[in-house]
């Protein structure tokens, strides 16, 4: 997996401005609640630069930060001093996550999974979270669908033009439907020329039986798949498969 995504960093916050962070934190407190009778730490497992992790810590969590991109984590550890943020934060792969102790929950979403290098990862992403959820405690997580990798992302550009920013986002679908994502922006500079930086990355797919294979062998149960952040059930059309899942006691 790679392990910077370097000047991604600065705009990241930028391209992600319409997510709706709040709205998946309340839907995460809700299966927390729903779910667990342990809620109090919470891991945002690739959590960027953070957004997830505040508002997560603003409903009352215990919150550890983990991320491989020191870029990203930089831009996150700014907002916890600016805002006075009690958020611990970790320099961690997905695939060797290693905790002090057990989470009572694990969140890892916004197609983090997708960005692993391999089946092979994944498997060991699953293996790690594992071993750091407590008994009796969730696993959230998403994926993109084989439908957004094939219909959604596809072979097609996409353009975002923000104040003194603009974005051409370039996909590449291969045979194996993995996505090949070229992102160029460029940058409005104070004496009003535009400079470039460009940043790519591969996202792959996975079939749902291999998901539900993998959960299965690392001691999870499926409480529920949804159509993106909602409590919709999966259908045909769904671009975002959201999971959560309870480990069992060992």
């Amino acid at each position: 997996m790679s392990g910077s995504y370097g000047r991604f960093a600065w705009f990241y916050d930028k391209l992600q401005r319409d997510v709706p962070y709040a709205q998946m934190a309340k839907l995460f407190d809700g299966f927390i609640k729903k779910y667990s009778s342990e809620n109090e730490v919470v891991v945002d497992l690739a959590c960027g630069t953070g957004n997830l992790s505040e508002k997560m810590y603003r409903l009352g969590y215990d919150v550890i930060g983990v991320d491989l991109s020191q870029e990203m984590l930089n831009e996150a550890l700014e907002k916890k001093f600016d805002r006075d943020l009690d958020i611990s934060y970790l320099c961690q792969s997905m695939t060797e996550l290693d905790l002090m102790g057990a989470a009572d929950v694990i969140i890892c979403v916004l197609d983090s999974l997708n960005h692993l290098d391999s089946a092979d990862e994944l498997a060991k992403t699953f293996e790690r979270v594992s071993m750091f959820t407590c008994d009796g405690g969730l696993f959230i997580f998403d994926v993109n669908t084989l439908y957004k990798h094939r219909q959604i992302l596809g072979c097609n550009s996409f353009v975002y033009d923000m104040e003194g920013l603009m974005c051409v986002w370039q996909n590449e679908l291969s045979d194996d439907d993995s996505v090949t994502v070229t992102l160029d922006f460029f940058e409005e500079q104070t004496d009003g020329r535009y400079e470039r930086f460009t940043e790519s990355f591969r996202e792959i797919v996975y079939a749902e039986e291999e998901i539900d294979k993998l959960l299965e062998i690392n001691g999870f149960e499926i409480l529920g798949k949804y159509d993106d952040f909602s409590e919709s059930p999966l259908k045909d059309e769904s671009q975002r498969a959201l999971y959560v899942c309870r480990r069992l006691a060992r």
